[in-house]
Formats: structure tokens, sequence, C-alpha cells
């Protein structure tokens, strides 16, 4: 049996590399070796959430592994026939299940039947794309492509405890619609209509979404936008505080979850600071959704869609799906904030 060698030291190293390989595996019905996975970051190898992930791979195809543990710098995967249905993945840890969800979402929505999935774990936790950044930003563009999902959520999960819990429901397509993302996504000179400032909190004190929504309204002029103050319950405390920006197609979410020893006034500055970045190039993809959005748009072919300046996360995607797919992905700067992502068929 031959394989298709995926080296995940390539780039930024890390994650992205094995759930990207994972999905066009499954669909392309390719047999892959993983190898140097995640060997740039400083724990490498499987922690529980890439783990997560590649069993949920292999649930949802009945795949073929090797080497598939915590720990591993190498697996072998060789997918086979996917199956829609029911399925339940638990991290056991804080681990993001928004990740564990995209590694097999693309998957399940081409598949022939709807699908009900579970997932255990963490939905903020910092490092990784949010449960609201997936309801809010990442699906509304799916649904454009024709890609429906529904999301129920059980329970909200921080990070270090995680304890969130939520399911997906997929409803089959047999093909994605190309998507074409390039007016500008935030007009906020006009209306302040559009604009919010909210902080989610969990076993803290309200002053500290109070501070972070007063601090930003400042620095951005948004003193007319809307704002709120949500309170939920979770197994550990937490805090999101997300400044958005409604845009005709999505949700334009830049959000920072707070860390211990890091004041509301800085956790506040560091989302306006990604703000007035994305409001400057006049884009209609911020960063992190640009990276996300790169594989469905593959999948549906003849998509494009403007960004800032791809991150190394973002280069990193292109060069695995190049690899894996032999397609073309064009990226031109078309000035010195504004960047463009062509996909063809």
């Amino acid at each position: 049996m031959s394989y298709l060698i995926i080296d995940g030291s390539q780039g930024e190293g890390g994650g992205q590399v094995l759930r990207t390989a994972l999905t066009l595996s499954i669909l392309t019905q390719q047999n892959i070796e993983l190898i140097n996975i995640r060997a740039g970051r400083k724990k490498t190898g499987l922690l529980r959430q890439h783990l997560t992930s590649v069993l949920a791979a292999q649930k949802i195809c009945d795949a073929k592994t090797e080497g598939v543990e915590l720990g591993a710098t190498r697996i072998r995967f060789a997918p086979g026939q996917v199956k829609s249905g029911n399925f339940h993945f638990a991290i056991g840890t804080a681990g993001s299940t928004v990740l564990v969800c995209q590694t097999i979402l693309p998957v399940l929505a081409l598949a022939k039947g709807h699908s009900t999935v579970t997932f255990e774990g963490g939905t903020h936790n910092g490092m990784s794309p949010s449960l609201c950044f997936l309801q809010r930003s990442y699906l509304p563009v799916l649904a454009r492509m024709g890609v429906e999902c529904d999301v129920q959520i059980s329970a909200l999960g921080f990070y270090p405890a995680g304890g969130g819990k939520w399911q997906l429901n997929i409803a089959p397509t047999t093909r994605l619609r190309p998507c074409h993302l390039t007016q500008a996504g935030a007009d906020v000179a006009t209306t302040m209509a559009n604009c919010s400032a909210n902080a989610l909190i969990s076993q803290l004190s309200e002053s500290i979404g109070q501070r972070e929504i007063t601090t930003a309204k400042k620095a951005l002029g948004w003193q007319e936008a809307s704002s709120e103050i949500r309170t939920v319950m979770t197994p550990g405390p937490g805090n999101s505080f997300q400044l958005c920006i409604d845009g005709e197609s999505h949700r334009h979410l830049f959000e920072v979850v707070g860390e211990l020893g890091v004041s509301a006034e800085r956790v506040a500055k560091r989302a306006v600071g990604r703000v007035n970045k994305f409001v400057h190039a006049q884009a209609a993809v911020e960063e992190h959704l640009a990276d996300q959005l790169l594989l469905p748009m593959v999948l549906a072919g003849n998509s494009s869609f403007t960004t800032t300046k791809p991150s190394l996360h973002t280069v990193t995607n292109i060069d695995v799906i190049r690899q894996i797919l032999g397609v073309k992905i064009k990226v031109e700067q078309i000035d010195d904030l504004l960047w463009r992502i062509h996909t063809e068929d």
C-alpha cells in the first residue's frame, strides 16, 4: 500500500497540517503518512485535541491507521468509505472542539445522509477559533456555499477547565457552490448599527467585561455601538471579549480570550488592533477566517476573497492543499494592506 508523505514540520509546523491532510485524505481517498507532526511546537506530536481529530476522521470513514496514540509524531491513515450518522467525540481536556469539528465537517457535508455530531471539550481557549466564531463567521459563509448546519449548545468550556458540550446537525449537499467575497467587509465610518462590543464572563466580576467594552469603544470611537455583558456558567472561570462588525455575508468577529495576569484593558486593546488592521485594509475576510475558508473554497472551485496579509498559518495551509490536490491557488497583493486569494477548478 502506497502513502503520500506529508511533512508536519513545514511552514508553521502546527496542527493545521494534520487536520487539512486528514480531511483531504478522506475526500480524495488518498492514503497519507504524516511525519514530524507538530514539529514547530514546543510540545510536539499528537495532543488530545489532535488525537481526537484523527480518531474522528477515522470513525467517519472506517479508516485503517498506524501509530495513532498520544505524543505520536508519525502516523499512517488509509481512508475507507465515508458514512453519515450519529457521532460523539470527547477530547477529555479543554482542547478545541471547533478544530475537531472543522476536520470532519467538509466530509460529512458531502456525505450521502444527515449527520449529528456531539463534541465535548473546550469551546473558548484563545489559541483556536471559538464556538462563537464558528457560529457567527465560519458557518454563515459555508451556508452561502450550500452547507446547512445547526448548532445546539449544552455548555461552554473555557481553558483550562474545558467542560463544553455542543451538537452539530449537518444536512448533506452534493457539491459546494463557488463563493466570492471581495467587497470591503466594514464601513464603520457611516454607521454604528452593525458594530458591537461584547464580553462573555464566567465566574469572574462583570466589571472585567465593562472595562473591556469601555476601553475598546474609546479606542475605536464606537461610542454609539451596542454592547452586552453576558454571564454564563462553566466548569471554570473564563472571559471572551468580542468586537463585531456585521457584514452582508457573515459577522466579522475579533475575539480575544482573557488570560490570568492580563488586564482587561490589554485584552481590549489586542482586539482593537485587529479591528483597525481589518478596517484599514478594506478587506472582505479577516485573517483568521481566511485560513479556515481555504479548504471549502478549494473544494467548491473558482472562489475568491480579499484579506489582509496572509499569515504563516494560511500560507502553510495553502501548501498542504496544493500538495494533496494539485490545484492552483493564486495569492496576489493588491496594495500595501490588501491581498486577494483565488482558487481555481
